[in-house]
């Protein structure tokens, strides 16, 4: 499995360096395909399991949310996801009349889909149209990237102590504190790295890449893990299948979602303080 995920990585990674770096429509283009892929298998995933959450409303509110915060940052949030609430609640009550026997279930599922993959995901946007938000984006990323890849060499290894076995047997302690440090060591590297290639970047050093190094490194698994109960309460070893050894969309950027979020606001302290 590591071979594939390697070459198809290498692959296609000249693509999506030049997309990110680019930044523009073609960035939130490419944003907008991934999380609507993911939305999508959301809503799969769950409908294997005997719910209905509105894929049609999950895929069209997190395209909506996406380029409304490319287009207008936070502006329009509270208006958007209110009127998202209503048209759900009114999908999911005619549904119900129609004869869905779990509707109150399939509404509260549908907005924690456009929230989850829709509102948390559109971070991806908002991180990286940030002032310096390239290396942002890149230095909140890449720590995540580095500490899973950490985790999951070390666990393999060296691995005794289950983390959380019900919900992902292979996961252990020692991975996942091995993932915490080299996201530390990771994050810090990175920030020096950026300041040697791109110059003075405002509040990016060893100190704050070590921060956010640390923090994703520690938090964002928990998205994996979440994705993990999912697919073991309804059975299902991936959530999709898109490439060879990568499983799903959803799989592959369930760590990336928080590390986004995270990132951001990481990034509005340590400037605001620094």
């Amino acid at each position: 499995m590591l071979p594939e995920r390697s070459a198809i990585a290498l692959l296609f990674f000249p693509l999506i360096a030049w997309i990110i770096a680019d930044g523009s429509w073609l960035y939130a283009a490419s944003i907008t395909g991934i999380l609507t892929m993911a939305a999508y298998e959301y809503g799969s995933l769950f409908c294997a399991g005997g719910y209905r959450p509105a894929k049609p409303l999950l895929i069209i509110g997190v395209i909506a949310i996406v380029l409304i915060r490319f287009n207008f940052g936070f502006e329009f949030d509270h208006f958007l996801l209110a009127g998202i609430g209503l048209i759900a609640m009114t999908w999911h009550v005619i549904d119900f009349e129609r004869g869905a026997p779990k509707s109150g279930t399939d509404f509260a599922l549908t907005l924690s889909g456009i929230l989850y993959v829709g509102w948390i995901g559109a971070f991806f946007i908002t991180i990286r149209r940030m002032p310096d938000g390239l290396w942002w984006f890149l230095l909140s990323l890449l720590s995540i990237w580095i500490a899973d890849s950490a985790a999951l060499l070390f666990g393999r290894r060296f691995g005794r102590h289950k983390l959380v076995p019900r919900v992902s047997p292979k996961k252990t302690w020692e991975g996942y504190l091995a993932g915490i440090g080299m996201g530390i060591l990771g994050g810090a590297g990175l920030a020096l790295l950026w300041r040697i290639g791109a110059g003075s970047l405002a509040g990016i050093n060893a100190m704050s890449g070590a921060i956010i190094g640390g923090v994703v490194g520690t938090v964002a698994p928990m998205g994996d893990l979440g994705i993990s109960m999912f697919k073991r309460q309804f059975g299902e070893k991936d959530t999709g299948a898109l490439l060879p050894g990568h499983g799903g969309v959803l799989d592959r950027i369930d760590t990336w979602l928080w590390s986004a979020v995270i990132g951001y606001f990481l990034v509005i302290i340590l400037t605001s303080t620094g």
